[in-house]
């Protein structure tokens, strides 16, 4: 502490305002704590500032620029059809992450969450200090929730610029490039390779490993790559990237696939081979708090660190970087600290990606249900038999049940098709429920939906299918 600054006193603190952050200083003030947030750059975070929501705005936007060229099997058709990009972009911003971020701040005035703008720096393990940009404070807490997230990874030759960029710039393109190359096929490449071609790209991809979206299973992985293959986009796995060199207009961009340099001009490149927890420069050390060798924060099952008044939830602590799961864990550090016996359980934990078509998991894949000594049925449900996707010309994919053979308790499932990132949430609560494919088979649903599908598939497991 410096002279002049007296610290305050403060009840529990939330580090990151984004989707693991924002969701615990709620529930926290919900459950009766006095809330502060720290924030060191966008209420909402990378979720809603420049992740999840603008991607899927333009992965809409694409859709919709797409079906305004070729609906002509509706019997639909339309002439000098333009992208007006600028105006998507403005969109995208303004009608949706504006919005929604402004909507976390309505948020925490209702409940009465104190939001500090600055760099939050640890000087034990019960008080910290905030940086701003002409001043300090120091505050003391009874109990911190870290929720810092992550950023993503730069890679040797690809240093970030004008031309060469992450995420975050590929989603703020000025204009819709003529050609783009994405360094990594995970989800966010997958996505955003999809988006573009959808909005006029030609666009390439070079993925390290022997194939993209490796998360998911082979049959659904075949049919985002056919779609790629009617989009025009190039797939080419096995690929080590070596370096990008801007040019007067554009990149080049080396890289090595079957023992052979190639190299591909584009207008942009954007590196998407995963991201880094937020955990250094913020004094985890000085608090005394563990880390793994990774750089991720140990955490018991309810969030909590080595330091029993401190918690860490979403991108900093194992498991995958999603959003939901960020809240998820947000929930259950703040009812630790009200006392509550809440534990995480990843169960039912589910995963979308947002490619043609959509995918969706929850629970084991076959793979993983083998792995770990299961018998396993596999029972499938496609599309092309479902009225409501052959109405809506959309009978790529299917609903795909892992269950136990012999109790027909579902152990997993996933859906690859239209509605994909809707349906997977049913099969994620059936999960959470302890259902089994009878309970599926004999759960009514509404007709004609794409929901059909899963009690079809749940027909399909017990034996009796009707429309296959």
């Amino acid at each position: 502490m410096v002279v002049g600054d007296f610290a305050i006193d403060l009840d529990t603190i939330v580090i990151g305002a984004g989707p693991g952050g924002y969701v615990a200083a709620i529930h926290a003030a919900e459950l009766g704590q006095k809330v502060t947030v720290i924030e060191k750059e966008f209420v909402g975070g990378v979720c809603l500032n420049v992740g999840c929501i603008p991607s899927k705005a333009l992965i809409n936007a694409g859709h919709r620029f797409q079906q305004s060229l070729d609906s002509s099997v509706f019997g639909v058709s339309a002439e000098n059809v333009k992208i007006d990009f600028a105006k998507t972009q403005d969109w995208k911003q303004h009608k949706v992450v504006d919005r929604l971020t402004g909507g976390v701040n309505m948020l925490f005035k209702k409940h009465k969450i104190d939001l500090i703008m600055g760099n939050a720096f640890l000087k034990d393990d019960h008080s910290l200090r905030v940086i701003q940009k002409d001043s300090a404070q120091t505050y003391t807490f009874k109990n911190l929730i870290i929720a810092t997230g992550s950023r993503p990874i730069e890679i040797k030759g690809f240093k970030f610029g004008k031309r060469v960029l992450d995420s975050t710039g590929g989603l703020n393109l000025p204009e819709v490039p003529k050609e783009l190359v994405v360094i990594g096929g995970g989800y966010i490449g997958s996505e955003l390779a999809g988006a573009y071609a959808n909005l006029g790209a030609h666009v390439t991809i070079l993925e390290g490993t022997d194939s993209i979206l490796p998360n998911f299973d082979k049959d659904m992985i075949k049919l985002v790559l056919d779609s790629y293959k009617k989009k025009g986009v190039t797939v080419v796995t096995s690929a080590m990237a070596k370096e990008a060199v801007e040019t007067a207009n554009g990149v080049e961009v080396s890289y090595e696939a079957d023992g052979k340099l190639n190299k591909v001009a584009a207008d942009y490149v954007m590196v998407t081979v995963g991201r880094r927890p937020n955990t250094n420069d913020i004094g985890l050390e000085i608090a005394g708090i563990e880390k793994t060798e990774r750089g991720l924060v140990k955490v018991d099952e309810q969030g909590r660190t080595n330091k029993k008044n401190i918690y860490a939830i979403g991108d900093i602590v194992a498991g995958a970087s999603l959003a939901h799961k960020a809240s998820y864990e947000g929930k259950v550090a703040a009812e630790a600290i009200a006392g509550k016996p809440s534990t995480v359980d990843y169960v039912a934990m589910p995963a979308v990606c947002y490619t043609d078509p959509e995918l969706g998991t929850a629970g084991l894949t076959e793979k993983d249900a083998k792995k770990d000594g299961h018998k396993v049925k596999v029972s499938k449900f496609p599309f092309v038999a479902n009225g409501r996707a052959i109405s809506l010309d959309q009978t790529e994919g299917f609903v795909k049940l892992i269950s136990e053979p012999e109790t027909g308790e579902l152990l997993g499932a996933q859906v690859a098709g239209a509605g994909a990132s809707d349906l997977i949430s049913e099969l994620t609560f059936a999960l959470e429920a302890g259902a089994n494919v009878e309970d599926l088979a004999l759960t009514i649903h509404p007709h004609p939906t794409l929901g059909e599908a899963i009690m079809e598939a749940g027909d399909v497991a017990t034996g009796f299918p009707t429309h296959i």
